[in-house]
């Protein structure tokens, strides 16, 4: 069968030699994750690409702080994932004081029918949970 990605994180599989991305779903919820997780200037060729969320741990966590995640989350999506629909972005204050930083991040994907929720939670040490759960 045709794939469009290898999955990431890169595991072994043996139908494909890798795990791959088989629809366009997985490989739009993906490209999103990749986005968030992204810092910018980490991409070879697209400098500007990427949120850049690790790197944001450690700021004063207020209003102006999560206005401007929001924004640049809205922003890039809107440059390099066109298709997907930004329903609503929040932030989970009660990790705050354990420097952990949590997003949630609904969206759409409108030609598909798709509504799903990526979760991403951030902490020292530069862990990552990621989480996608699918609304509809």
């Amino acid at each position: 069968m045709s794939s469009f990605s290898i999955a990431l994180p890169v595991a072994r599989d043996s139908a494909d030699g890798f795990r791959m991305i088989k629809d366009f779903k997985s490989l739009i919820k993906q490209n999103l994750k990749m986005l968030v997780l992204t810092n910018p200037g980490e991409r070879v060729m697209i400098p500007d690409f990427g949120i850049g969320i690790r790197t944001m741990l450690f700021e004063n966590f207020g209003s102006e702080t999560y206005s401007n995640i929001d924004s640049k989350i809205r922003e890039q999506v809107k440059i390099y994932m066109p298709n997907i629909q930004i329903i609503s972005i929040s932030f989970d204050e009660s990790m705050i004081d354990a420097n952990q930083l949590g997003i949630q991040i609904m969206f759409s994907i409108p030609k598909i029918g798709l509504t799903e929720i990526l979760k991403v939670v951030v902490w020292y040490k530069g862990k990552i949970i990621c989480l996608i759960n699918k609304i509809k």
